[in-house]
């Protein structure tokens, strides 16, 4: 989900789309320590985000290091900024099979082997010399990060105290916008003192913590009874769910096509030193955004995605300006970072609220749509570096962000209702 899961990423994914499942997954009676009344289970829950944060920068870490990437691997921009799209690729095509596959796995079992995906796809992308084979680990990557996003919301809210479950949520949504705010200026930081092969080695080093920390930390729950998933296609025909899924969809692929290009941008404004400040801006910004986000969700869902997605098209505005201020640059990725740190949360909560009994085959949808929209945002986003040059980005963004606010605005009964009903 990324980047921005993303998903998912949902958000979910959520991510992704961060895009995770923002529902509680049906099941027998869970293992474990029992669930505490009154507080999160912060250890468990920030294992649970850090997960989120692994999965968020091996996604976007490519934006921060896209010129040296592409120089080392023989390649132009545009072409190195593909390893963006074949990562969501990966999550978009394996999701919901996956989920299906690995719905009565125990979810710890599940999740250890998704994180020992990500340190061997990072361990192959550090080392590789081969475009291709860097391609594959970024596909392998992406269907780690496919499996990943399917639970760790779920798997968040399972963990919670019914009454604190949206909060555990916004816990373990912190990691995307921490990835966002540290890791991609790090890494960005890292490839330009030492190269870009060692911030993705470092990503290893933290994935095979983490392993260590989720079997300490994380207490066990069952996976799914055998037939517990709606269809696919009944899920759509619940009402909510398919404006919140297309909602995701363009507001994912409008964020995609400029962050992953956004060094080439910059660049493109005389401001290219700047792209590591740039990116902790928009970073510190969006974990703003998710503090707000998990304070006012459970009453302002709708006000908050329509705000979100103005703050979005006026960074995206501002950038546009050709003015060559690093001042109004910082300034609009403040603005960007602001109305995309709560997007994973509030899509993840709308889709699962939408869903009902639904909830669990829905959020994997998500995801799945999450990591298509990112794969078509890299896609686009590189035919128009090649064809238009990067003044086209932020304009594309401001189109496509016209019908996003036309459905959410439009969605006052079901999936962004004027008075939410939680799942």
């Amino acid at each position: 989900m990324s980047n921005h899961a993303t998903a998912a990423a949902g958000s979910a994914a959520t991510t992704h789309a961060t895009t995770t499942s923002a529902s509680p997954e049906s099941g027998p009676p869970e293992s474990g320590p029992p669930k505490p009344a009154g507080r999160l289970p912060l250890p468990a829950l920030l294992a649970l985000a850090t997960a989120v944060f692994v999965t968020s920068l091996t996604e976007t870490l490519p934006a921060g290091v896209l010129p040296a990437m592409s120089a080392d691997l023989a390649v132009g921009e545009a072409a190195a900024g593909q390893s963006v799209t074949v990562y969501a690729l990966g999550t978009a095509l394996t999701a919901v099979p996956l989920a299906a596959r690995t719905a009565g796995w125990r979810r710890k079992h599940l999740l250890l082997t998704s994180v020992a995906g990500f340190a061997a796809a990072n361990t192959v992308t550090a080392v590789s010399s081969s475009y291709a084979l860097t391609m594959g680990a970024r596909f392998l990557a992406g269907v780690a990060a496919g499996v990943a996003w399917a639970l760790l919301a779920g798997y968040a809210r399972r963990l919670a105290p019914p009454h604190l479950q949206g909060r555990a949520v916004a816990v373990a949504m912190t990691g995307i916008p921490l990835a966002l705010s540290l890791g991609v200026p790090a890494g960005t930081f890292l490839g330009a003192a030492v190269g870009w092969r060692v911030a993705f080695a470092a990503m290893t080093v933290i994935a095979a913590g983490l392993l260590g920390w989720i079997a300490l930390a994380v207490p066990d729950l069952p996976g799914e009874p055998r037939g517990g998933r709606a269809p696919a296609a009944r899920t759509l025909k619940v009402p909510g769910v398919l404006p919140v899924l297309s909602v995701t969809f363009a507001l994912v692929l409008a964020h995609t096509v400029l962050y992953t290009y956004v060094a080439a941008y910059l660049d493109h404004l005389g401001t290219g030193g700047s792209t590591g400040l740039v990116l902790l801006v928009f970073g510190a910004a969006s974990l703003a955004g998710i503090w707000l986000t998990g304070r006012h969700i459970d009453r302002r869902l709708r006000v908050l995605t329509l705000a979100g997605t103005v703050l979005v098209a006026v960074g995206a505005a501002a950038l546009a300006v050709p003015a060559g201020s690093t001042a109004l640059v910082l300034v609009a990725a403040a603005l960007w970072g602001l109305g995309w740190g709560g997007a994973p949360t509030l899509l993840q909560t709308a889709v699962a609220d939408a869903g009902g009994d639904a909830a669990d085959t829905a959020q994997t949808m998500l995801v799945s749509l999450w990591n298509a929209a990112m794969a078509a945002g890299g896609l686009a986003g590189g035919l128009l570096l090649d064809l238009l040059g990067a003044g086209a980005l932020p304009w594309s963004v401001l189109l496509l962000l016209v019908p996003v606010v036309a459905v959410v605005a439009g969605a006052r009964a079901h999936g962004f209702p004027v008075h939410r009903r939680p799942a």
